[in-house]
Order: structure tokens, then C-alpha cells, then sequence
């Protein structure tokens, strides 16, 4: 087939299952841009590029393809580096595509030109400049590495005079299908007796059993053996959090440490299942015996966190049936003094909300009113946390966030891509006032593409997670207070529907509506500006 660079590397992407595109045009990229429509892949225009990553990760948690991110030359690309950062440590597979000048060009012309390619070597996988006749492997190579263990983001340089010269297609190489296995080998039948011999036995999930789909795998091994099961925020639903032996997700709040870390403590036996440390705070560091842990990670993490007595590197979910398919049958009555029903009882008594108005009864609510199905996005702050310690996911990927990068202006464009990309599911942005008016911008791309979505912001005039860690650390009160925006008149100005919410019922009802609306909606709740103190 005769085509050019564009088009090889929009064929590319489509091939690997990509059907949108986030971004913002400049003339660099605009042949590229034409070819992307011509594959079949929707481009949706963003008023920043940093928001438009995020939308394409949010694009990837909808559909399972790679997310991609088009940017012109040097300040689109530049605007775009802590999506790009936030991908390369939340290990989402990202293709970042940016237009640039030819070297010839670059020798004697200078005019938005830097070295692009040094600028993003610390936070991606790897980096391409496509040569004359190199697109079609170039775009091979990209989402192959994008994709493999751990996911990343990868940038691909195209210089804006090698466009439309042509590009021969390759024939593609064979995409990985299954990873390694783990087999007899005598670290498994190490950790089988490891297992048996346990009497306390616990399992603490992560990003790598979310990307393995170890979740069947989990509840199986939990139901059957009764082992208690803790994850980090990322890996939330991985066991549907209601079950008995999910004690849901945990790593930045104090509060529920003090019951989950105990219990680490107390194993024998503890169970990593794709955990990687990088979600957790420094209170996470050496929380169990070195030689009680075995690891089943899908990447080598090299992070000094935690050690572990075995480490198997591959395959998640195999890994999991390999290990139980050891035994001789169900463990005996593990954790036999009631500590995991006592922990449930606990984290319930610590996280429940109080009588009054505020962030706890408002998450409570909100949960309670949410369609079945329903998709919520978090951004980072105080309410992150609290909201994060409450939530009961139902299932792996209904509650999105950033907790590696832990960066603010996620929550509303993770919203809009997802949204983007699966129409039919009803999805909502949780986010505080300061996060809010970090992407008020977007507000415009919901109205153009006359996107649903909903956005619940919890207003109290404070960068409240930091003004904690002021008072915490008996420093005066600076930089974290601001004058309140009029959210419900920004909705309006933006072409959508706002309002303002002070009651669970107001809130019921307001969402009752929101979902057949044809524009968003902007929920402003006001709440104290000590409602965190305490709370987590």
C-alpha cells in the first residue's frame, strides 16, 4: 500500500485499536492531523495540552487502546509535560505525537525549536524522530513499548518536511500474547509451603493485578481460602469492596494505617499481587517482615519500600492460580481471633460520616445516588483521600485518579475522555475549588462536544491539604487561601447547568436530572474549611 509517513503512523494507531486523538493543531502537524481522520481516529479539540493527556488516559480506561496525545512544536508539546510525566508514573500507555523542523531547518532556523527529545527522556519510555521511510516501524516500535510491561508513555517526533513523503509499510511483528509463566520451580513450591504453613495470611493488590486482570483470579483465591484482601487506591474493586474480605483501599490516610498496618504487621504470610509502593506514603516503608512476603509483580520495582522473601516477575493473574493451585485444599481457619471482621468494623467506625453537612456525608450521598455503571474521577487534595478511604468500588476502574503523580487538574479531563470514548456510561468529576479552577478551560471542550458529564466541586476556599500540613507543622497560614469563584455562574457562562447543593437531598435531585441533560453540570457544595480535620 503506498502512503506516506502521516498516514503510516495514523494507520498505526488504528490498527492497534485507537479511535481518538486529543490535542491541540499547529501547522506542524496539520498533514498528520488529516491522516489521523482519514484512519478512521476522532480528534478532539482541548484548550490545553496538559488536559488533553489526561483525556486521552481517560480514553485508555474507557477502551483498553493505547491514549494518544497530538501537540505542535515546542510550547504544545512543552504545555503537555505533566500529563506525559503523570502517564510515565501511573504506567498508562500514552503515544505522544508532536510535529517538529526538519534538522536542516533546525541548523539556521530557531523559532520555537528545542530539543524535544531531551525535554521528555525522564518521563518516557522511549523517544523516536522519524527518518526518511522509517514511519511504518517507527509507530510499530512505539506502541509495542507503550504496551509492554510497565505501560508508558512513548513521543514520537515527526519533522514537518517528512510528512508527506512516502513511507513503505511493513509487515507487522507479532504483539505479545501472554507473559511469562510461573512454573515448578522451587521458589513456587517455596511459597506454597510458605502459604501452608500460614496462619495469618493477607493479600495486598495493586496496579500490576489491575493491568493483569487478576481480579477473578483474587476472588477466587480469597473466597476460597478466606484470606482478607487490601489494596492500593489505584487496584480499588479489584474485589468488589463490599465483600467481606475486601478491606478496600488504603496508602495516604493516617487514619485507616492505624488499623491496616497492624494487620501487616501481625502476617505471616503476606501476598503481593502487582503492588508497586509508588501510590503509598512514607509511612508505608518496611511495614511487614521482609521474610514473610511473597512478591508476584508484572514489573521488576526497585524502590526499597518493601523486601520480599520471593519475587516472581510475569504473568499477575497466572501467577495467582499457580500459587493456590498448590495447596491440598482451603487453608484452616486463617486469622482465627476475628481481626479482619474487627478491622472492617473499625475502618467503618473511622470513616463514617457525622451528623452534619460536610465532605463525609456529601461522598456518602453521592455514592448512594450514582447509576449503576457510573465512572467518578477524583482530584488530587484532602478530598482525594477521604473520598478514596469511603468509596465502595464496585469493580476495577470506577473510581480514577492520579496517585502515583498525585497531580491536580486530573479529575475533570480524565472525565471528558472517558466520556468521550464510552458515551453510554455516566461519569463524574469529584474536584475541590482550586483544582476546579485549574481547568475551567475545558468547561468550552464539554460545551463544543455537548458532553453530560458531572462535576462536583467542594467548595471551601482552601488549598485544604496543604493547609493541614501547615497547621501540622504549627507554621503560620501562607499561600493556600483564595477569594470563592461563583461556580454555578461559570457553568452558565460556559453553556451548562449549575448549581448550588447543600443537602443530600439537593443532591439527589440534582443528579437525578443531571443525567439527561445534553450539557454538564457544575455542583457547587460549600463546606467548612476545617471539615478535614480528623477525617483522615
Amino acid at each position: 500500500m503506498t502512503q506516506n509517513a502521516a498516514q503510516a503512523i495514523a494507520r498505526g494507531l488504528a490498527g492497534a485499536g485507537c479511535r481518538h486523538v486529543f490535542g491541540m493543531p499547529g501547522g506542524e502537524v496539520l498533514i498528520l492531523l488529516d491522516a489521523l481522520a482519514e484512519a478512521g481516529l476522532e480528534f478532539t479539540l482541548c484548550k490545553h495540552e496538559n488536559a488533553a493527556g489526561f483525556m486521552a488516559e481517560g480514553s485508555w480506561h474507557a477502551t483498553g487502546a493505547p491514549g494518544v496525545l497530538l501537540t505542535t512544536i515546542g510550547p504544545g508539546l512543552a504545555n503537555g509535560v505533566n500529563s506525559i510525566a503523570n502517564a510515565f508514573q501511573e504506567q498508562v500507555p500514552l503515544i505522544v505525537l508532536s510535529g517538529c523542523i526538519a534538522d536542516a531547518n533546525a541548523e539556521q532556523f530557531t523559532h520555537q525549536v528545542i530539543d524535544q527529545s531531551a525535554l521528555l527522556a525522564p518521563i518516557t519510555k522511549a523517544r523516536f524522530r522519524v527518518a526518511p521511510g522509517t514511519a511504518s516501524l517507527v509507530i510499530e516500535k512505539a506502541l509495542s513499548i507503550a504496551l509492554a510491561d510497565p505501560p508508558g508513555p512513548v513521543h514520537i517526533d515527526l519533522p514537518d518536511t517528512l510528512a508527506k513523503t512516502e513511507a513503505p509499510t511493513l509487515a507487522s511483528p507479532a504483539r505479545v500474547r501472554s507473559r511469562g509463566q510461573w512454573g515448578d520451580e522451587s521458589d513456587r513450591r517455596d511459597a506454597i509451603d510458605r502459604l501452608k504453613a500460614s496462619r495469618r495470611p493477607i493479600i495486598l493488590a495493586g496496579i500490576g493485578a489491575l493491568l493483569h486482570d487478576a481480579g477473578d483470579a483474587l476472588r477466587t483465591v480469597c473466597e476460597t481460602h478466606s484470606i482478607p484482601l487490601v489494596t492500593t487506591y489505584k487496584a480499588k474493586g479489584i474485589l468488589p469492596e463490599d465483600h467481606p474480605l475486601c478491606l478496600g483501599g488504603h496508602g495516604l490516610s493516617p487514619l485507616s494505617d492505624k488499623t491496616i498496618l497492624p494487620l501487616l504487621a501481625q502476617s505471616d504470610c503476606v501476598i503481593l499481587v502487582g503492588y508497586d509502593p509508588i501510590e503509598m506514603r512514607s509511612g508505608w516503608i518496611r511495614p511487614w517482615k521482609a521474610g514473610v512476603a511473597i512478591e508476584l509483580t508484572h514489573t521488576p520495582t526497585e524502590h526499597g519500600m518493601h523486601g520480599s522473601a520471593i519475587r516472581f516477575v510475569g504473568d499477575v493473574a497466572q501467577a495467582v492460580g499457580a500459587l493456590f493451585a498448590g495447596l491440598d485444599g482451603p487453608l484452616a481457619d486463617p486469622w482465627p481471633d476475628g481481626e479482619i471482621d474487627a478491622a472492617r468494623r473499625q475502618l467503618a467506625k473511622a470513616f463514617s460520616p457525622p451528623d452534619a453537612w460536610g465532605p463525609q456525608a456529601l461522598f456518602l450521598a453521592l455514592q448512594d445516588a450514582l447509576p449503576e455503571g457510573a465512572v467518578t474521577t477524583v482530584d488530587s487534595g484532602a478530598h482525594r483521600i477521604l473520598l478514596s478511604q469511603m468509596w465502595h468500588a464496585p469493580a476495577p476502574r470506577r473510581l480514577l485518579q492520579s496517585t502515583a503523580f498525585c497531580t491536580m487538574g486530573v479529575a475533570i479531563p480524565l472525565a471528558i475522555g472517558y466520556k468521550r470514548a464510552a458515551p453510554e456510561t455516566p461519569v463524574i468529576a469529584v474536584v475541590g475549588d482550586a483544582g476546579f479552577d485549574m481547568t475551567t478551560g475545558e468547561l468550552a471542550t464539554l460545551r463544543d462536544l455537548q458532553l453530560p458529564v458531572v462535576i462536583l466541586v467542594l467548595v471551601d476556599n482552601s488549598l485544604a491539604l496543604i493547609e493541614k500540613k501547615q497547621a501540622a507543622m504549627q507554621l503560620e497560614k501562607h499561600g493556600v487561601s483564595f477569594e470563592g469563584t461563583d461556580f454555578v455562574a461559570v457553568a452558565t457562562a460556559y453553556g451548562g447547568h449549575g448549581a448550588l447543593v447543600t443537602s443530600a437531598e439537593a443532591l439527589q435531585n440534582e443528579l437525578e436530572q443531571a443525567w439527561h441533560r445534553p450539557v454538564f453540570t457544575v455542583l457547587a457544595c460549600p463546606i467548612e474549611k476545617d471539615a478535614y480535620n480528623g477525617a483522615f
